[in-house]
C-alpha cells in the first residue's frame, strides 16, 4: 500500500485506496457463507456445532458458519499452549521477533481483504476498517521493534562491592506462561492482535477468544499467525459463548495471565478472579470509558465541531474512546450546538461498505433497542433531542440495525451523563467555566479519554487536572479518539484500566513479563 493509513490521515486518501478496497470487497463477498474452524495446537479444527454469523448491515447476509466451541475446546487449547511454552520461552529472541514481524507483513499484505471482512462483520466504514487492519500490523511490528530495542529486557546491574569475590548481578524479565486474550466486538482484530503480539514476542503462549458477534476477525488473524510459521500450540484461537468458553478459559488453573477488553462489570469480575487464586496472576483490563470534551469560550469552534462529531459518531459511537459528553461554556454553547447539529445532519447513514456512507449500523438488534431506550430517557429526565432520535427501518435500512446520529442537551444530573451507552448519542451540557467542566468530567468512575478546546492557559489547567489516561487538545481529527501505535499510547485511569499503563507505550511489554534478579558469584 503506497498510502500510509492512520486514523489522522484517513480523511483524505487517494483514489487508489478506494479502488483496491472495492476490488477486495467484491472478492470477499464472492466467498461468503463458508464454514470456518478454530485453530488449536497448530491445526485448524472444527466443532460439533456451528452457527451462522450475519452482517449487522443486512441480516439476510450470512458471512459464514463458525464453530460454537465448548469447554473441551478450551481444555485442548490451554493444554497445547502449556506444552508449547517451555520451547517457546527458550526460543532465541531473534527468532520470536522474526516470526512476529512475519505476521505483521502478512496482515499488511492482506490489509484490503481483511478490511473488507471487518466492514461486513462489524459494520464500520471502509476507512475505519482499513485503519484497524493497518493498526494491527503496526502493533506486531512495533512490539517486535520495542522488544529488540530493550534487548529482551535483560539488564546487567552493578557488581556487589564484595572483597575477594566477583558477584555479578542481572535483572531479567521472563514470560509467565499461557496467556489468554479476550476481545470485544468493536475492534476484534486490533484489540486481539495487539495483546497477542505483545504476549508472543515476550515469550508467552496464547489462547485467543474471539467475540461472539465477530468471530471472523479472529479467524483472519489466526490465518496470518498460522501462515507466519509459529510452532504448534504457541497460538490458539477458540470461539464460542462467553458464558462457556470465556468462563472456562478464565477459570482454568493453567492460565498464567489475561488481557481483557470490554465492560467494566465483566473486567472487574475477571480481575478479582485472577487475584483470588492460590497466588495473584497478572490481569490487563481495558474497561471502557465515559469520555468527555470541554469547550471553553476561547476554544476554536472551527476545530471543535468536526472533532466532536468524528469522535461521537465514528463506528456508530461503539468505541470505548467515543465522545459521550460535551461540557461547553454557556457563552458559546449556542454557536457550538448549531455547528454540531448541522454537521451531524450531514452524516450519511447506511451500508458502510459504500464510499458515501460514513456511519453504518450498530452491532445488533439489542443495541438498536438500547438506542431507543436511551432516546426515550433523554426527554423523560429533562433533556431535549436536538437532532436524531429515530431507528431507521425503511428502504436500504430495512434489514440492518441502523439508527440516527443523535445530539441532545440535558442538565448535568441527567442519568445518561453517567451511563456508558456505546451508541451514537452525544449528551451536551452548558457550564459556567472550564473548572466546572473539569469537575463534571471527573465525576465519572471511568477515565479513558478526554478532550479540550481552549487557549494555552486553559489547556495547561485541563492537562493538570483532568482524570483520564488519553488526552487530546484542540484536535479537529477527533476530540477524544484516534490513538495510533507509535504516536499515542492508549490506556485508562480509574475504572477504565487495571494497570495504569497503556497499549502501545514503552511500558506495555513489561506487563507480560515478571522480573527475576540473578546474582552469580565467581
Amino acid at each position: 500500500m503506497t498510502f500510509k493509513l492512520t486514523y489522522s490521515t484517513m480523511f483524505d486518501p487517494p483514489d487508489e485506496m478506494h479502488t483496491r478496497f472495492e476490488a477486495a470487497l467484491a472478492e470477499v463477498r464472492a466467498g461468503l457463507g463458508a464454514t470456518h474452524k478454530m485453530h488449536i495446537d497448530g491445526a485448524d479444527v472444527g466443532a460439533e456445532h456451528h452457527a451462522d454469523s450475519r452482517s449487522p448491515i443486512d441480516e439476510r447476509l450470512i458471512l459464514g458458519r463458525f464453530p460454537v466451541g465448548g469447554a473441551a475446546d478450551v481444555e485442548r487449547a490451554v493444554a497445547a499452549a502449556k506444552r508449547a511454552f517451555p520451547g517457546w520461552r527458550m526460543t532465541p529472541h531473534e527468532e520470536r521477533i522474526r516470526l512476529v514481524r512475519r505476521a505483521a507483513a502478512l496482515i499488511e499484505e492482506r490489509v484490503y481483504s481483511i478490511a473488507a471482512a471487518l466492514a461486513l462483520e462489524v459494520g464500520k466504514n471502509r476507512m475505519e476498517s482499513l485503519g484497524e487492519t493497518q493498526e494491527t500490523a503496526d502493533f506486531f511490528s512495533g512490539y517486535a521493534d520495542e522488544f529488540k530495542k530493550h534487548r529482551g529486557y535483560d539488564l546487567a546491574m552493578p557488581d556487589d562491592p564484595l572483597p575477594n569475590f566477583l558477584s555479578h548481578n542481572r535483572s531479567v524479565l521472563k514470560p509467565h506462561g499461557v496467556w489468554a486474550v479476550i476481545v470485544p466486538f468493536n475492534f476484534p482484530l486490533a484489540l486481539g492482535g495487539g495483546p497477542v503480539a505483545a504476549a508472543l514476542v515476550t515469550g508467552n503462549t496464547v489462547v485467543l477468544k474471539g467475540a461472539t458477534a465477530t468471530p471472523w476477525a479472529g479467524r483472519l488473524l489466526a490465518d496470518c499467525i498460522r501462515d507466519a510459521g509459529f510452532p504448534a500450540g504457541v497460538f490458539n484461537y477458540v470461539m464460542g459463548p462467553g458464558g462457556v468458553v470465556g468462563e472456562t478459559l478464565i477459570n482454568h488453573p493453567d492460565l498464567a495471565g489475561v488481557t481483557f477488553t470490554g465492560s467494566y462489570e465483566v473486567g472487574m469480575r475477571i480481575y478479582r478472579s485472577m487475584a483470588g487464586g492460590a497466588y495473584p496472576r497478572p490481569c490487563i483490563t481495558e474497561m471502557g470509558g465515559k469520555n468527555a470534551c470541554i469547550v471553553t469560550a476561547r476554544g476554536d469552534l472551527e476545530r471543535a465541531v468536526p472533532g466532536i462529531v468524528r469522535s461521537a459518531f465514528g463506528l456508530s459511537g461503539q468505541k470505548c474512546s467515543a465522545l459521550s459528553r460535551v461540557y461547553v461554556e454557556d457563552a458559546v454553547a449556542d454557536r457550538l450546538l448549531d455547528g454540531v447539529v448541522e454537521a451531524t445532519r450531514a452524516i450519511s447513514v447506511g451500508d458502510p461498505c459504500e464510499r458515501d456512507n460514513w456511519m453504518g449500523p450498530v452491532i445488533s438488534d439489542g443495541a438498536a433497542r438500547d438506542y431507543a431506550r436511551c432516546c426515550a430517557e433523554i426527554e423523560a429526565h429533562g433533556g431535549r433531542i436536538l437532532v436524531g432520535g429515530r431507528r431507521l427501518r425503511d428502504g436500504a435500512h430495512a434489514h440492518g440495525h441502523f439508527v440516527e446520529c443523535t445530539v441532545a442537551e440535558a442538565p448535568a444530573d441527567h442519568p445518561l451523563f453517567r451511563e456508558e451507552m456505546f451508541l451514537p448519542i452525544l449528551m451536551v451540557c452548558r457550564v459556567k467555566n472550564l473548572l466546572e467542566g473539569i469537575a463534571l468530567a471527573n465525576e465519572s468512575p471511568l477515565g479513558l479519554t478526554a478532550g479540550c478546546y481552549g487557549d494555552d492557559d486553559e489547556v495547561r489547567t485541563f492537562l493538570d487536572h483532568i482524570e483520564a489516561g488519553v488526552l487530546y487538545v484542540n484536535r479537529p481529527q477527533g476530540a477524544t479518539t484516534g490513538a495510533w501505535p507509535g504516536y499515542q499510547a492508549f490506556g485508562g485511569w480509574k475504572g477504565s484500566g487495571s494497570t495504569g499503563k497503556a497499549i502501545g507505550s514503552v511500558y506495555y511489554l513489561p506487563l507480560y513479563l515478571r522480573e527475576q534478579s540473578q546474582t552469580v558469584v565467581e
